[in-house]
């Protein structure tokens, strides 16, 4: 079974996945997010259009 975890960050603040990735708001206005993602070199970040896309080709 999987949880979602839904929370509201404001810029500068953090979230850290498993003590190796932190998610930082950097800047937020008018609805719109820019996010930092500092991970592990081998773990893979895409972004959700194209990960859909992806997976929709199968």
């Amino acid at each position: 079974m999987r949880y979602v975890l839904v929370l509201g960050r404001k810029p500068g603040e953090y979230v850290v996945i498993d003590d190796n990735i932190v998610v930082k708001v950097v800047k937020s206005e008018d609805g719109h997010l820019r996010l930092a993602i500092d991970a592990p070199r081998d773990v893979s970040i895409v972004r959700g259009e194209l990960y859909e896309e992806k997976n929709n080709k199968k």
